[in-house]
């Protein structure tokens, strides 16, 4: 088994110590930062996101994972940092009004960053204008929402009418996604671009900042 199969392993066993000595051990034997985090961490935490969706693993299972993932991150911050220095755009990031999820935000924030973005994360319960205010003061180029609820998902119209008032539509795409979000409803809300997984999301995310 390679190193970074055997940190994914012990990340979806959500094994704090042992996937940090893997990470340390992945930089010390020169693999790429991004493929530390896309191979192992990432790739880790996506089997245990399959899982979640067929209930085969629960939240706390979930949660724990997504320590272990958080551990490991923190250790290759500087080295994705370093990798790549210039930022590529801004992206503020956040969970709609009314909805305290944070995982998948989490997931999407440190896709960003690993693809070169500065991110701005509001957290949860964020209300439209904070989004708003928060793409003016950071000139952002993406306003990503997230929402796991669908009685919170059609906050995300309100954060599209938002951006419209303050009159930087055309300068800002925003970007939406979540359990219940689908393309049919971006194209309803007006929104730019949905995306399923927090790959996708950042990929996207790169293009519309090369635009």
């Amino acid at each position: 088994m390679s190193i970074l199969q055997e940190l994914s392993t012990f990340l979806q066993q959500g094994r704090v110590p042992k996937v940090k000595e893997l990470v340390n051990q992945a930089i010390e034997e020169g693999i790429s930062p991004k493929e530390i985090l896309e191979e192992g961490l990432l790739s880790g935490m996506g089997v245990i996101g399959e899982k979640f969706k067929n209930n085969e693993v629960f939240v706390p299972e979930v949660l724990i994972a997504a320590r272990a993932m958080n551990a490991g991150v923190e250790i290759l911050k500087p080295h994705l940092a370093s990798s790549d220095i210039e930022a590529k755009g801004t992206a503020v990031i956040g969970t709609v009004k009314g909805d305290l999820h944070d995982i998948g935000k989490n997931l999407v924030k440190m896709m960003l960053e690993g693809k070169g973005l500065t991110v701005i994360d509001l957290g949860t319960d964020v209300a439209p204008e904070t989004f708003v205010e928060s793409a003016k003061e950071h000139n952002a180029d993406i306003i990503c929402c997230s929402a796991l609820l669908t009685t919170t998902m059609f906050e995300m119209k309100n954060v599209v009418e938002k951006v419209k008032e303050a009159g930087i539509r055309d300068n800002v795409k925003i970007m939406i996604g979540g359990a219940p979000v689908t393309q049919d409803f971006c194209e309803n809300i007006g929104a730019d671009y949905y995306t399923s997984d927090a790959a996708s999301a950042s990929d996207v995310a790169l293009k519309i900042c090369q635009g």
